[in-house]
């Protein structure tokens, strides 16, 4: 067996995975802050190769590590100008059907979103609804919390913002 995997009590496989990301927050009106796929409004964007859409990235990690299938890096090389400036959300959606192709259902995406500001509150659930429709899930199976450094290392001198994702999915039988 995967060590990964367990068997739930229906007999189904269940696998769980997470994924990490961060990036540097720069003053750059042509860099916005994108969290989830929601722009956020701030005085700093989010410097990388696509648009630095950290939560997305770290669900899609998430989704990949569960389901065995490399991950971002590999799948969307920062060194591939096909990549620049792309939109994470539709990097998810790519994922996510081959997380389906390879047999899986997605049962649960968890989150949390690590920076000193702007708070997330006022857009939490624009960001769960916007990624809930990227992973063609329930709004319920999706979760999106925040927390700060508390004015410790590079998120709590607000340098960077950085994201957690756990992604539980169950292979289809």
């Amino acid at each position: 067996m995967n060590p990964h995997s367990i068997r739930a009590g229906s007999g189904a496989t269940v696998r769980t995975g997470i994924g990490w990301d961060s990036h540097k927050l720069v003053s750059d009106p042509a860099r916005p802050l994108i969290l989830g796929g929601v722009t956020l409004e701030h005085t700093h964007g989010l410097l990388g190769h696509s648009d630095a859409d950290v939560l997305t990235h770290a669900v899609i990690d998430a989704l990949l590590g569960a389901a065995g299938l490399d991950d971002i890096g590999a799948l969307f090389p920062d060194t591939d100008a096909a990549y620049k400036d792309a939109d994470s959300i539709a990097l998810l959606v790519d994922v996510v059907d081959r997380v389906r192709g390879a047999g899986f259902t997605i049962n649960n995406v968890d989150t949390t979103v690590v920076m000193e500001r702007p708070k997330l509150s006022p857009q939490r659930g624009a960001i769960r609804a916007r990624l809930a429709e990227a992973l063609g899930v329930d709004q319920g199976q999706v979760n999106v919390k925040a927390s700060t450094g508390e004015g410790l290392g590079f998120v709590g001198r607000g340098e960077g913002v950085a994201a957690l994702a756990v992604a539980t999915l169950t292979a289809d039988t």
